[in-house]
């Protein structure tokens, strides 16, 4: 019973407690165009369209396969439901993502937020 007394005076009333991984949090509304870096001797980017995505109210997001939810906690972003289910990247600023492999490394796929939702 003291501990359970413990527990409820160590935190102040009106304080948050950060969940696992971080501060909960939700992407800026907007469409999400995604591409690989280019090189010196072609384009500066290499656009990959079928990974767009537009990201609305709510942690949902929408593709032109369909839409889903997604996780935003600290920097990490996971597609929790639909199309993009399992794809996991890094908030990197404040409108731009980059994809983390299977690994948890980097990838070198970078989405930018680069419009309003229509």
């Amino acid at each position: 019973m003291a501990l359970i007394f413990l527990a409820t005076v160590a935190v102040p009333a009106g304080a948050t407690v950060a969940a696992p991984g971080g501060r909960l949090d939700t992407l800026p509304q907007g469409q999400y165009r995604c591409a690989l870096p280019g090189d010196a001797a072609g384009a500066a980017w290499i656009p990959l369209e079928d990974r767009n995505f537009t990201i609305g109210n709510g942690s949902t997001y929408r593709t032109h396969q369909g839409s889903g939810t997604y996780l935003l906690t600290g920097t990490q972003v996971t597609f929790t439901r639909g199309p993009m289910k399992g794809l996991k990247f890094e908030r990197t600023g404040s409108g731009t993502l980059r994809w983390i492999d299977d690994n948890g490394e980097p990838g070198r796929v970078r989405c930018v937020r680069s419009g309003f939702a229509r």
